[in-house]
């Protein structure tokens, strides 16, 4: 499975460098202003952790918002194009979020993991870990795939299972296999509250913007959210 994750993103780094902020809706007009909108517009001094960096979206914002980052994803080339972005402004690497993080402990502010941890079965050592480098009252702000959506790519399903989902996203003309995990609601809540204290729990909104260039996909997510952002603090 890793090596599958590791694969398609490898193969999808070029993509998300050069489309996915301008061209996928439910990126740039819904997961991300969401979540931006649980941060301070200024970050001067606070360090920050970007797990799951992708292509470098999410540390050139909060570069942006004078935050110190370090970056990190298990993809190669995803690292080489975070670091294509943000130059040498922060520091980035290659790492796997299910592994230990070579960081010091009570060493940040934030962690934000976006739309990475379904790609993970078991989110108790990497919890274990985030909580370990939190600073005391540090905020933990991730996103993943909503399991209320997810659960209908499943003929066959077991609501309470975590259960492996093998999708087909068609990027720029071409077809990719990404697979991820669908959990119930109550795992995701309950996971969490072993290590963190739940602060929020946000469906998103599209925005106008959304609603202006695809109202049919608008007007479904109203109904059918298809993400979920959890913002926690270290107890």
């Amino acid at each position: 499975m890793k090596e599958k994750v590791m694969d398609t993103f490898n193969k999808l780094a070029t993509v998300y460098a050069h489309s996915v902020d301008t061209k996928s809706l439910y990126n740039s007009e819904y997961e991300r202003p969401a979540m931006l909108s649980e941060l301070p517009e200024d970050l001067t001094g606070q360090l920050i952790l970007d797990a799951g960096c992708a292509a470098g979206w999410y540390s050139e914002q909060l570069l942006n918002r004078r935050a110190n980052v370090i970056a990190t994803d298990i993809s190669a080339e995803m690292v080489s194009a975070t670091k294509r972005r943000i130059g040498d402004r922060a520091h980035v690497l290659q790492h796997d979020i299910e592994i230990k993080f070579p960081l010091q402990d009570q060493t940040f502010d934030y962690i934000i993991s976006s739309l990475t941890l379904h790609y993970i079965r078991d989110w108790n050592h990497t919890f274990q870990e985030f909580k370990r480098i939190l600073k005391p009252n540090g905020t933990l702000l991730f996103s993943v795939h909503h399991p209320f959506t997810d659960i209908r790519l499943l003929p066959d399903y077991n609501y309470f299972q975590t259960e492996l989902i093998v999708d087909q996203w068609n990027k720029e003309g071409k077809v990719y296999e990404v697979p991820f995990y669908r959990r119930s609601l109550q795992s995701i809540i309950n996971t969490t509250l072993q290590y963190f204290a739940i602060e929020r729990m946000i469906e998103p909104s599209p925005t106008e913007k959304f609603k202006e260039q695809s109202l049919h996909k608008y007007n479904h997510l109203l109904n059918n959210p298809a993400f979920l952002i959890i913002k926690a603090r270290q107890k």
